[in-house]
């Protein structure tokens, strides 16, 4: 929707853009959920490698209601229940898990999975593969690992001027689903430059929510005088976000709760944009406009710039034994997400 600058007396108003899409995505509802039932069907322990999204206070309520958090399948029981989190897994993970007889449950997100498949893909055909996306991230570690001897992760527009490629006639590229889209797009201009013949996915990697949540940061920065991002600091989503704020001019920072916010970054905001990454639950972003309001920013705008209404269905490996034991006792997984997206 348009918006129009707050009129009227500067020293009597403030006003907090409350940004909507927000929040959980539908991979990030997903993971959430399988942990959920897997403990409602499975009872404790259930482990969960890595941390299922990318945000503690949801890590920290899993972790309270059963979930066991590990670094590596090592760390399982032999013959365990483990859990992949959302930000999928290299096919070595895989092969270990199943070499221990583990039972898995993948809560990959869909749009990530896609991406491990297009590696496959292009690696079958000969291709060499870049990988724009951030090293060490999670995502990026499992996606290298479908084709480590054919792929090459590039970080910026530097890094594609330093590639060396024996064949640049059989180039692809994918991406990480979470990085910025202005920024991808230089790295993507330098890649054609150099690779003419290069090849890409069918439809873009970044995914939906990514790309929702930043263009409504852009839609509303010249209103703002500050933007507060809900979210960790190891999410890449929600880092992107404040990198677009800056970018579009407005004075923009990372908090997981309202105990991050400085009290002198509103010394002389009179209008504070209000948004949260794909991993961060709303009752954080709750606590920070009830918090603002006390400190005097009594109007409140929600600015929808698109609708989402995307949902995934749970795994198979999950949504089987919820239904068998639906058939047994009459109970089981809920036709609609447990989490409070």
């Amino acid at each position: 929707m348009p918006l129009k600058p707050i009129a009227g007396n500067p020293g009597d108003q403030k006003k907090i853009y409350l940004l909507k899409p927000r929040g959980f995505c539908a991979g990030v509802v997903r993971a959430i959920d399988v942990v959920k039932i897997a403990l409602n069907l499975y009872g404790r322990p259930v482990y969960v490698r890595k941390e299922i999204v990318h945000n503690k206070h949801v890590v920290e309520e899993l972790r309270e209601m059963g979930a066991v958090f590990v670094e590596e399948l090592a760390e399982v029981p032999d013959n365990g229940r483990a859990i992949f989190s959302a930000h999928g897994v290299s096919p070595e993970v895989r092969r270990q898990g199943k070499q221990r007889g583990l039972s898995i449950i993948d809560a990959t997100c869909p749009l990530v999975t896609k991406v491990h498949l297009e590696a496959v893909k292009f690696a079958r055909e000969g291709y060499t593969i870049v990988l724009i996306g951030h090293k060490n991230h999670d995502e990026v570690i499992g996606t290298l690992g479908e084709a480590p001897d054919k792929m090459v992760l590039v970080e910026s527009v530097a890094d594609v001027d330093a590639l060396e490629i024996s064949d640049p006639t059989r180039v692809a590229y994918l991406t990480q689903t979470t990085l910025s889209l202005d920024e991808t797009k230089d790295i993507m201009a330098r890649l054609v430059e150099r690779f003419p013949m290069i090849r890409g996915p069918k439809s873009q990697d970044i995914c939906y929510a990514t790309e929702n949540r930043q263009m409504a940061v852009k839609g509303v920065a010249q209103f703002c005088d500050l933007l507060l991002v809900v979210g960790s600091a190891n999410s890449s989503n929600s880092k992107r976000l404040v990198e677009v704020g800056h970018n579009y001019g407005v004075q923009s920072f990372l908090v997981n709760d309202w105990s991050d916010v400085d009290p002198a970054w509103l010394v002389s905001a009179r209008s504070v944009g209000v948004t949260a990454g794909a991993s961060a639950p709303e009752h954080l972003v709750d606590q920070i406009v009830t918090a603002l309001h006390a400190e005097g920013y009594h109007q409140l705008e929600e600015v929808e710039m698109i609708e989402e209404d995307v949902r995934f269905s749970l795994p198979p490996e999950l949504a089987g034994a919820a239904a068998q034991l639906h058939r047994i006792v009459g109970v089981g997984a809920p036709a609609a997400p447990l989490s409070n997206a």
